[in-house]
């Protein structure tokens, strides 16, 4: 299992010029599909379960536990570079069961906190974190969200300068912008502020990560890699494909297979295998657009563990 230090791969994707990609899973077979995703195209991945989804009680009542217990088994054959990060969690002390979980980076959903209470916050899991060698992802800045076909609520796009101090204040690892892209699109494209990213990458030493992936620009890639960003997220568009393979293999049943073949059986029939391979199929094409895939065996002979 060559679970790897992010700030290692991510520095390894800055020195070579590419991205990794988080592909944010929500169940075992949507987890297995970007394992096989990353196998298939030989690439670094970062993977993980997102938080801010999820109920919060689920969480605390020993669901961090599960996710956590879920990934580590499931990357123990898993023969590309690989981070285990869980992220936007609700809270500082799930972060922290986070790391008892054996997540190897984390991240707090911080973007409607105040400022002052964000900084606290985010150093204070830096001190918890680092020294048991997890990493800490955080937000500066904060993203609209796709409600209903249409972008709901106001950006509030990252401050070069803002973003240079709060890293000083914090120490983190990786620090995700706003930059005109937005969560949950998945109607067109979003419009990338280059130069404000430019200027960010500039001001800060760490390097950065575009949240809502499923709406970037793909032609806008290559300049906002070269601007340093190492790291984009992924997870609307994988749960659209999974959901569309999932109607249609389910629209395709004939009534007579069994129901234990058609859920949780792994076997041909089960309507999850459909959305695994769906997803698989997703991240196989962002991974080269990425310019991570093919890269494995380098990060595995330049990144320690």
């Amino acid at each position: 299992m060559p679970l790897l230090p992010l700030p290692g791969l991510l520095a390894h994707a800055r020195r070579h010029g590419y991205a990794l990609g988080y592909f944010e899973s929500w169940d075992s077979y949507s987890f297995e599909g970007v394992l096989a995703a990353a196998r298939t195209a030989e690439s670094p991945v970062i993977v993980g379960f997102g938080a801010t989804m999820l109920d919060g009680e689920w969480l605390d009542g020993g669901g961090i536990a599960l996710l956590g217990a879920t990934g580590r088994a499931l990357l123990a054959d898993c023969p590309v570079p690989v981070a285990l990060l869980l992220n936007e969690t609700h809270s500082l002390g799930q972060a922290v069961t986070g790391i008892d979980a054996g997540f190897t980076a984390v991240m707090m959903d911080t973007h409607h906190w105040p400022a002052a209470d964000t900084v606290a916050a985010v150093a204070e899991l830096v001190k918890v974190a680092q020294p048991r060698g997890v990493a800490v992802e955080a937000e500066v800045g904060s993203l609209p969200d796709f409600v209903d076909g249409q972008i709901a609520g106001t950006a509030q796009l990252t401050d070069p300068a803002v973003a240079r101090d709060f890293v000083a204040a914090t120490g983190v690892d990786c620090l995700a912008v706003s930059v005109g892209n937005v969560h949950l699109l998945t109607d067109g494209a979003a419009e990338l502020d280059l130069d404000r990213l430019r200027a960010i990458g500039e001001a800060v030493p760490v390097p950065l990560a575009l949240h809502g992936g499923t709406g970037l620009p793909l032609d806008a890639l290559p300049a906002a890699i070269a601007a340093g960003v190492a790291k984009i997220n992924v997870g609307t568009r994988l749960k659209a494909a999974y959901l569309e393979a999932l109607s249609k293999a389910l629209a395709s049943r004939t009534g007579r297979e069994s129901v234990h073949d058609l859920l949780g059986s792994h076997r041909a029939l089960d309507v999850q295998v459909a959305g695994r391979q769906a997803v698989s199929e997703v991240v196989v094409a962002l991974l080269e657009r990425y310019g991570s895939a093919g890269r494995s065996g380098c990060v595995l002979r330049e990144v320690s563990p």
